[in-house]
């Protein structure tokens, strides 16, 4: 088993990373280069925290290993102190390898390449690969040449930075640094601004996480959640096609004065491919005028006007669609939510959907998730599900905070994550070792990485599921991962005492925390920063209860939804009436193509019978004159009158309902009969299956 465990980690976490990526990005629309940076972003920062705890169980290995081999069973008599209790009498506790236990050399070459990886990528490739996706150049030197100009001064700012401080070690007589020196202040330099940004969204993830599901689990909060998102939703849906429609008049008008034979007309190609497909149909290009444009004095585009132009393409495009999918998505949430809250009220135990899904469910699933197991899960099991979880997670969010507090603390040990580490290393249960240190760390990167995803920066950075994050939001969030990762895991090493910088033990560190280096080149920030700075997120976990960062933004215009808020009640309301009339009309869609599909069966046998009628002949020479006569006869008046049955037939099923708008649309029945006439053709009935016209004139009015 000597390196399995690492080697299974490695391809889960990789189809993981890649699982997630297929969810939020579009690997059909979007550049191979984004889709590959994002994916290799995400992949190490998984990697470091499913891999942590296997280094974590290995060093305890080999400390045991090196004691046994340093001690004999009289000399480890005298040994006292915290050192006792971290490594064991072998005579007692005989050291014996564990399971995922990984040979020696592999993990720091390991994390080495991990580590300096994920720094490239976060701080020069992700960065650059940001401004070369937004930009609007029509060719790739015109791409990265923008690139390099707008992180100019993001990398010049770092160049200053780092130049000021050689120059203050030059300086000073009293430092002299060595290159490990230098690397190592330019690692605590990274995880000090992680760990800055760590603890702000750590804070916001401890409370928000349980309280989600405890909300969860009331009646009508998800409803009424979903309303108000219903509402904003339409808000940003119809600003969205309102800026798509401006850009698209700009495009008509360039396209109109650049015609084929000027020289930018290549790049007015290129801005047209990004268009959507309705009104690329209305501005194609006219080939047929043509015009010399050296002859004429018209004012056109430069074509600094137009790579403007195309950014702006591009981005009004992709947000016009993340808008309908996200609408879509969010009826069929809406029309869901309703449907358990109808059936909670219901008796039979059968939870009935309002709209069938569209897509054929699996056969697997239809037999174990059916109607009654479902209705007993959502009406009765999830709400209490969702309180356990809360509650569990509340425990666990109360353990973080105590352990934030008060891990520097050696003697006596008061982290929590620590006392549970070195009790089962005084038995060297290696399983218990891994699972304790897998669910703490964990759940430390649910807090951080679920905020992540949560938080919405404007219209910049914002990551929708169902493929709709654009490109600039993927790889801002790849710089965000590989930024808050290295400080997570030493903040998870120091509440479980596993750095030596914190615990203040000469033990054998592991071999994420010997590639850091030592931090006490700067005690400063070793013994003062990584210290007390953690102590924040209690602050932070108060404001996140009583929603100060929510009443603030409310107050600063940016709706939120709040229970106790006239603004939350008006939208609640308007996104509920957005809801019943989109339900309303999806009703009549789905009621007129059942009766198309009824009209089709019951009048398609009277179509296929006079159809195989008027293929029947008779053969002359199995019958006599007068016979044939007479059939001539009657096959000319039953030719007649299937003709006529035919016409009728057709008639009918050609006068299909009226589709109308949501605003015509009344709840009074006095209403719908007095226009019924204008929904349903005006035929009536006759004995023998016959429908007869009553009035003719009017069926052809408007033809």
């Amino acid at each position: 088993m000597s390196g399995a465990a690492l080697g299974l980690e490695i391809v889960f976490v990789f189809f993981l990373a890649l699982f997630l990526l297929h969810r939020y990005g579009d690997f059909k629309k979007q550049h191979r280069l984004v889709i590959v940076g994002t994916l290799l972003a995400w992949y190490l920062c998984f990697l470091i925290v499913f891999i942590l705890p296997l280094d974590v169980s290995t060093t305890i290995y080999n400390r045991c290993k090196h004691a046994a081999a340093n001690s004999s069973p009289p000399e480890s008599s005298n040994i006292t102190g915290l050192y006792a209790t971290a490594t064991p009498v072998p005579s007692q506790h005989p050291c014996f390898k564990p399971w995922s236990y990984i040979p020696d050399g592999i993990m720091p070459i390991f994390w080495r390449v991990v580590y300096w990886t994920s720094q490239f990528l976060t701080w020069i490739l992700l960065p650059f690969m940001q401004s070369y996706a937004r930009s609007g150049g029509f060719s790739i030197t015109g791409k990265i040449k923008t690139a390099l100009i707008e992180n100019a001064i993001y990398y010049g700012t770092y160049l200053l930075i780092f130049g000021a401080f050689l120059i203050y070690v030059a300086v000073n007589p009293h430092l002299h640094l060595e290159w490990n020196q230098l690397q190592t202040i330019g690692i605590a330099a990274a995880n000090t601004w992680g760990l800055f940004l760590l603890v702000l969204l750590l804070g916001y993830g401890l409370v928000e996480i349980p309280r989600s599901y405890w909300n969860g689990a009331k009646k009508g909060y998800l409803l009424m959640k979903t309303y108000f998102k219903a509402a904003k939703l339409m808000t940003e849906k119809a600003d969205a096609e309102e800026t798509l429609e401006d850009v698209m008049e700009e495009v008509r008008k360039v396209n109109e004065s650049i015609k084929y034979n000027h020289p930018l007309r290549k790049c007015v190609d290129t801005i047209l491919k990004k268009c959507p497909v309705e009104y690329q149909e209305k501005m194609g290009r006219n080939m047929d005028d043509y015009e010399d444009f050296d002859e004429k004095r018209n004012a056109y585009p430069s074509e600094k006007s137009l790579v403007k132009l195309h950014k702006q393409v591009i981005y009004s495009v992709q947000r016009h669609r993340r808008t309908q999918v996200q609408w879509q998505i969010l009826l069929e949430q809406a029309f869901y939510l309703e449907d358990v809250a109808k059936n909670e009220t219901s008796g039979t135990c059968q939870f009935v959907h309002t709209f069938q899904s569209p897509e054929p469910e699996n056969r697997f699933i239809q037999y174990f998730y059916n109607p009654t197991i479902e209705w007993y899960w959502e009406c009765l099991l999830r709400p209490w599900f969702y309180r356990i979880l809360a509650v569990v997670l509340s425990i666990f969010s109360v353990i973080v905070v105590w352990s934030e507090c008060t891990f520097f603390s050696t003697t006596p040990v008061l982290s929590l994550f620590a006392v549970f580490i070195q009790l089962a290393e005084k038995t060297y249960n290696y399983i218990y070792i891994e699972i304790a240190c897998f669910l703490s760390i964990f759940f430390l990167s649910i807090c951080v990485y679920s905020t992540v995803f949560r938080i919405r920066v404007f219209n910049y950075y914002y990551l929708a599921s169902h493929h709709q994050t654009d490109a600039y939001s993927l790889l801002f969030s790849g710089m965000l991962f590989c930024r808050l990762t290295p400080p997570l895991c030493l903040n998870f090493l120091g509440l479980t005492h596993m750095d030596s910088s914190i615990s203040h033990q000469n033990t054998q560190p592991t071999a994420y925390t010997s590639i850091m280096g030592s931090m006490k080149v700067l005690s400063f920030i070793a013994d003062g920063f990584y210290i007390y700075y953690p102590m924040l997120v209690v602050i932070l976990c108060i404001a996140t209860y009583f929603s100060l960062g929510t009443r603030c933004l409310n107050l600063l215009g940016f709706q939120q939804f709040m229970g106790d808020n006239d603004m939350t009640s008006d939208l609640v309301d308007e996104g509920k009436e957005l809801i019943r009339r989109e339900k309303r009309k999806r009703q009549r869609q789905e009621e007129g193509e059942n009766r198309r599909r009824e009209w089709k069966e019951r009048y398609g046998h009277s179509r296929e019978d006079s159809t195989r009628n008027r293929n029947v002949h008779i053969d002359p020479k199995e019958s006599n004159f007068s016979d044939i006569s007479t059939n001539r006869s009657a096959s000319k008046y039953t030719r007649s009158n299937n003709r006529n049955e035919r016409d009728r037939i057709e008639l009918l099923q050609d006068a299909e309902p009226l589709d109308f708008n949501a605003e015509t649309f009344t709840d009074d029945p006095l209403e719908s009969e007095s226009g019924r006439s204008f929904l349903y053709p005006p035929f009536r009935y006759q004995p023998g299956g016959r429908y007869l016209s009553m009035s003719r004139s009017r069926i052809f009015d408007d033809v």
